[in-house]
């Protein structure tokens, strides 16, 4: 079923995602990759605050290419989200509601997105300048040192994302591989 959502992405609205739903998201996003998040991590060690506040909010595991004229955003691939699994339960706890990436999460993430009411969507790397073209206006706001790794904060319209992990720990790619060995029996 093909679902909008625009953000904040709050507890409610993820409680309506179901692993396999196809959703447009529009409004603000960030983007993060893993030395983003190691920092993000560290800075909650220390007690202090992060550089956004991601309380409803969603991560977008990304390292655009550079920009072409005239448009706001690079082509917008996913970056494959394990390398952010040892930091992902953190930032859930602290509020964050979605992430987006692509491939498989481990278990300690999939608990997390459970007890914290989170969602995990896929973004299909190959339609990597089709997400790209779903960014209307970026902006750096931390960690300008990682180049394409800082962290943005993006403005998005009807950025195509499938739900992969829903709230209750359903996953995508679980039923899938079952439906289709079911299938070939």
């Amino acid at each position: 079923m093909e679902k909008r959502i625009t953000t904040p992405l709050t507890l409610e609205k993820v409680k309506d995602l179901k692993a396999g739903d196809t959703v447009l998201i529009s409004g603000t996003i960030y983007t993060s990759r893993d030395a983003g998040h190691k920092r993000f991590v560290d800075l909650l060690d220390k007690g202090e605050s992060l550089p956004f506040d991601p309380k409803d909010q969603i991560i977008y595991y990304v390292g655009p290419t550079p920009t072409k004229p005239g448009h706001a955003f690079g082509s917008a691939g996913p970056t494959s989200s394990y390398r952010m699994d040892p930091y992902a339960p953190r930032l859930l706890e602290v509020g964050l509601r979605g992430m987006i990436g692509k491939g498989l999460r481990n278990e300690a993430v999939i608990e997390s997105i459970k007890k914290n009411g989170g969602v995990y969507f896929a973004a299909i790397g190959g339609a990597a300048a089709l997400i790209g073209k779903a960014v209307k206006k970026a902006e750096i706001i931390a960690y300008e040192d990682l180049g394409a790794e800082a962290l943005r904060e993006l403005q998005v319209e009807d950025l195509p994302v499938i739900v992969v992990i829903d709230s209750e720990g359903n996953n995508l790619y679980e039923q899938g591989q079952k439906e289709y060995l079911d299938s070939v029996k």
